[in-house]
């Protein structure tokens, strides 16, 4: 893959954007699968964008309890890299300007040598 030949400093200088959601949880149970589900959502929609998270910026979720209405406001913000869209699809994430690629599956690696 020639991605993988690219210079660390190549993305240490690329603009980060913010990716944010904001919402209402009302079971107190769900707060951390919700926010997992969340955080996946944003990344998603970041992908599809041509973004990558930024692995070393820690995803920024806080709550606040409105005691009136009985229910969980959230905030989320995740934060993401610019790879361009066919590079999002191979690299996991940024960290600091070193880009973590994704591991191929060997089971999918296997069952096409099967093929």
């Amino acid at each position: 893959m020639q991605h993988e030949n690219l210079p660390p400093t190549f993305y240490h200088h690329r603009p980060i954007k913010k990716f944010y959601l904001d919402g209402v949880i009302h079971d107190e149970s769900a707060l951390g699968r919700l926010k997992d589900e969340y955080i996946r959502l944003l990344d998603s929609e970041m992908r599809l964008s041509g973004y990558v998270p930024r692995l070393d910026i820690t995803p920024d979720f806080t709550l606040d309890y409105n005691h009136k209405k009985k229910y969980f406001e959230f905030q989320l913000t995740v934060h993401g890299t610019y790879t361009g869209r066919r590079q999002s699809e191979w690299i996991a994430g940024i960290d600091v300007s070193t880009p973590i690629f994704i591991q191929k599956s060997k089971s999918k690696e296997f069952s096409q040598e099967q093929v």
